[in-house]
């Protein structure tokens, strides 16, 4: 199994100095690179400082020019924010930069909040036809001059400038509905995933859609499965609570994105206060300290073997869960130093 680690720069609060901020997820990143993870993930997202990305690939060129080996991808530009010849030339530039280091993810985007300021007038549920129709084109801009005559874009012969420094950049495409399965293995797309709070079997719905995708489409490649998950490691058992409070509130903060509350104040969205949420049992205490990746390096090394078990290729350490900065230090030194060795 291989190890990836998804990190944003975060704050749940005003109270960290954004100056911190940045300097924990630089070194955060450099513990990766230094400890044996293959890939760093950053995300997209716009006016929210629980999420602070606004362009995935500018993070990743700071990114490039303080690590030496670890990949390094996005995970994952939202399709419908971008032009396509912007996309591949940004995408190209960082590739050249980090010596043909770049994974493309590409994806829909997360929330109708978002949708709303970035691309006002689409419904959340209808941006996955973008990411469909910019993915081939980014890889035609890759290799030379292309027109294109399409439902959202058309522009003349152009190409992307620089070009790649891989012949072949990676690309993944985030996917929960069949229909994305389906084309990720259509295009030969790598599979980005997320159960969310949910239990093993989501983990498995994920794998079997992926089956599916690959008994519908006889001789294409099996693409890579990452799945992700919100990694927490400690020292002493008893202190189980402490991620799992970290947890809590950033997933009411999620949850007030998701129903596009619009109590969003200066980039932090409120907190839904616990009598008040109908889907109580995904707050559950013990439920997220069972589903996540939440325990002692033992505990996370019997977790992830479950889902090497099930065959997930890679094991994406979802970092930003609101956890004090020297708690999320400490819990990827405990990762780096006892967990992957045993996956070696």
């Amino acid at each position: 199994m291989k190890f990836h680690l998804a990190i944003n720069m975060e704050r749940i609060d005003g109270s960290l100095d954004m100056k911190d901020v940045a300097r924990h997820t630089l070194e955060m990143v450099q513990m990766a690179d230094a400890g044996g993870f293959g890939i760093a993930w950053a995300a997209e997202h716009h006016a929210l400082e629980m999420t602070i990305a606004p362009n995935p690939f500018s993070i990743l060129a700071w990114w490039a020019q303080h690590t030496n080996n670890i990949r390094l991808g996005t995970a994952v530009i939202a399709a419908p924010y971008w032009h396509p010849i912007r996309a591949a030339g940004e995408a190209a530039f960082v590739d050249l930069i980090s010596g043909g280091r770049l994974e493309f993810g590409i994806g829909s985007g997360a929330y109708q909040r978002e949708f709303d300021r970035m691309r006002p007038g689409l419904k959340q549920t209808d941006a996955w036809r973008y990411m469909q129709e910019m993915l081939p084109v980014i890889r035609a801009l890759w290799q030379g001059d292309h027109a294109h005559e399409g439902e959202f874009w058309s522009f003349p012969a152009s190409t992307s400038c620089p070009k790649p420094v891989q012949t072949e950049v990676p690309v993944w495409v985030a996917a929960r509905a069949p229909i994305t399965y389906d084309y990720a293995v259509r295009q030969g797309c790598n599979i980005q995933s997320w159960p969310l709070t949910r239990d093993m079997g989501e983990a498995r719905l994920y794998m079997q859609r992926l089956e599916e995708a690959l008994a519908n489409h006889p001789g294409a490649r099996r693409p890579v499965m990452a799945m992700m998950r919100h990694t927490a490691v400690y020292d002493r058992k008893e202190d189980w609570m402490v991620p799992v409070r970290a947890a809590q509130r950033q997933l009411s903060q999620f949850e007030n994105l998701f129903r596009n509350l619009g109590d969003v104040e200066n980039g932090f969205p409120k907190a839904i206060p616990f009598d008040q949420l109908g889907n109580r049992a995904e707050y559950d205490p013990e439920m997220l300290h069972r589903n996540l990746m939440f325990g002692t390096p033992d505990e996370v090394i019997a977790k992830l073997k479950d889902y090497q078990a099930i065959g997930v290729d890679a094991f994406i350490y979802y970092a930003s869960l609101g956890l004090g900065l020297a708690e999320q230090k400490r819990s990827l030194e405990l990762f780096c130093n006892e967990v992957i060795p045993a996956f070696a």
